[in-house]
């Protein structure tokens, strides 16, 4: 089948990366973040009734380099707080705040009031990120140190290797057989990021079935051709 005939789909299939989630965030070296974040939503999820619970279980600042996975552990919890209705129907209510280290001085006085709000109520949640530890980050003091009141946590990224053993299993999982030369070549021409290699994979296994052609290189080129992400 011709590129020009082929459908839209596959170059959507790319670009629309699925909603952050834990189920799609690879904890590896990350196991004790994740498993804090999921007890929070559990409480959060709880009936109005719970009992009080302590600063560090309601307090959470993450800190990792670009592509750690920050940014997607933070939409993953606000996605989960609107899953179950968090602020709504529930007496619980969540508050996530991105980049914190990026703040201007009005946004952190605004933080700083919302921190003291949240300190001072058992059913209110907060979850922070940023690109540093709390006493590394260029933010008013008072600031800073009320950050870092609760859980602290830094995100570590995933290696290549780990990457490309990550795709590989989901690869068989689909009963996808990848040429040798595609995943190695994929983590340094495509985006970096977990999230974004899944959809391609998802992309691929589609393109694959289309054209009945073997995920190769070329193939793998094709597509990305077609999505416009042409290396």
């Amino acid at each position: 089948m011709a590129s020009s005939a082929l459908p839209r789909q596959f170059a959507l299939d790319i670009n629309q990366v699925p909603k952050p989630s834990f189920h799609n965030f690879l904890p590896n070296g990350n196991e004790a973040l994740i498993d804090a974040l999921n007890h929070s939503i559990a409480v959060c999820s709880s009936p109005p009734n719970t009992p009080s619970h302590s600063i560090e279980g309601r307090w959470f600042y993450w800190w990792g380099s670009h592509g750690s996975g920050c940014s997607h552990l933070l939409s993953a919890i606000a996605n989960q707080a609107e899953r179950h209705q968090i602020g709504t129907i529930r007496l619980f209510l969540v508050l996530t705040v991105d980049d914190v280290d990026r703040l201007d001085e009005h946004q952190q006085a605004s933080l700083f009031r919302l921190l003291n709000i949240v300190h001072a109520s058992p059913h209110l949640f907060v979850y922070l990120s940023g690109h540093a530890p709390p006493k590394q980050l260029a933010l008013r003091e008072d600031l800073r140190t009320r950050i870092g009141w609760g859980l602290i946590f830094e995100v570590h990224p995933l290696s290549d290797s780990e990457k490309m053993e990550a795709l590989s299993r989901a690869a068989k999982e689909r009963g996808l057989v990848l040429s040798n030369e595609v995943l190695p070549w994929l983590i340094h021409h495509f985006y970096r990021d977990m999230p974004s290699l899944m959809a391609l994979l998802d992309a691929l296994d589609a393109y694959s079935l289309e054209t009945k052609r073997a995920i190769t290189l070329p193939l793998v080129r094709e597509l990305l051709q077609i999505s416009g992400h042409t290396p």
